[in-house]
């Protein structure tokens, strides 16, 4: 899900960047309504100098219509240098995975019994025969919530912000956690019991789930993208044919065997720088994605375990499923 951009605000960014510069242990002083005076040291002065030496400086946030030329080491404006560093600066390293557990009253009593084969005839059709093994039993399921900011380097530089919720353990995407995960209520105590951690296999859902949230986005960018490249090669195609036959052209018109080796090399130098200049412009033209991901979040929520007894396609069968609530459907 890509969230909406904040407007750019000369005061709201002056509160962020008081707040992170001090986490960061800076001094920091309100000079004027739109100045900011730091005094920085270690991590906080890596943000304009590498080797984290004392620096000093006043930060003037400026408005967002501002046509005058920028100082990108002391003025803060919308996509300004310094803001990216600072985020850095603040994403903690190495990432730390935290756990929620959502609210909800499902546990006090179990959903009844025709709603839940309702639900399963409506998810699994094929099904001819469905019954409760044994009662439903309170139990959690688990999803991967993750905040991820995308950078996509093309012709054109993209910066968006993702919320990726998936459904473990098989990792499907949870369009609605992730949409409405703002109005959740976490749980103070709670007896789940959480799954171990698994950072490869969770690594390899993370990216597939963002190669699908981003499909849209990187579908216009690559159209975009393949025009361009389309250009620039024909416009070097046309060019060294044009020499190539230019070339030729008075190969045959000269009767010295010296000019012709001349005009052999030539035209080979030709053929190199050719294909040198169409292998630059597909490196020019490729799509990068980079995702930095600032926070990751093990969620449990309410669910009911079941053993079902179910027959699919002329096939009986014994299975356990975990029903959701909030998702309305049944999960193995």
């Amino acid at each position: 899900m890509k969230l909406d951009r904040i407007a750019y605000a000369p005061a709201a960014a002056l509160d962020f960047y008081e707040e992170g510069l001090t986490s960061l242990d800076a001094l920091c002083e309100r000079t004027w309504h739109d100045r900011l005076e730091v005094v920085a040291e270690g991590r906080a002065a890596a943000l304009w100098q590498t080797n984290g030496g004392l620096h000093e400086t006043e930060l003037h946030f400026a408005p967002a219509d501002t046509s005058s030329a920028r100082d990108a080491a002391r003025e803060i404006f919308p996509g300004s240098p310094l803001t990216f560093r600072l985020a850095e600066a603040l994403r903690s390293s190495p990432l730390p995975l935290e756990r929620l557990v959502l609210q909800d009253g499902t546990h006090a009593r179990p959903p009844e019994s025709a709603l839940t084969e309702k639900l399963w005839r409506n998810e699994f059709p094929d099904t001819t025969r469905w019954r409760l093994a044994s009662p439903l039993a309170a139990d959690f399921h688990f999803s991967l919530v993750a905040l991820a900011r995308c950078e996509i380097q093309a012709i054109d530089q993209h910066w968006s912000l993702r919320r990726l919720a998936l459904s473990l353990p098989e990792g499907q995407l949870d369009e609605h956690l992730a949409r409405d995960f703002v109005f959740v209520r976490p749980e103070l105590e709670s007896a789940a019991v959480w799954p171990k951690t698994d950072p490869a296999r969770w690594g390899e859902l993370l990216q597939g789930a963002l190669e699908l949230d981003l499909a849209g986005e990187l579908s216009t960018i690559q159209a975009r993208q393949e025009n361009s490249l389309r250009r620039e090669l024909d416009r070097i195609d046309d060019y060294f044919e044009n020499y190539a036959r230019e070339l030729a052209s008075r190969a045959r018109h000269t009767s010295s065997e010296s000019a012709r080796l001349r005009n052999g090399d030539r035209l080979a130098a030709a053929r190199a720088e050719h294909a040198r200049r169409r292998a630059d412009q597909l490196a020019r033209h490729e799509i990068r994605v980079v995702p930095h991901f600032d926070a990751l979040l093990l969620v449990a929520e309410p669910a009911w375990r079941g053993r079902l007894e179910v027959e699919r396609a002329h096939r009986s069968q014994t299975i356990e499923m975990l029903f959701v609530p909030r998702l309305r459907r049944w999960m193995i």
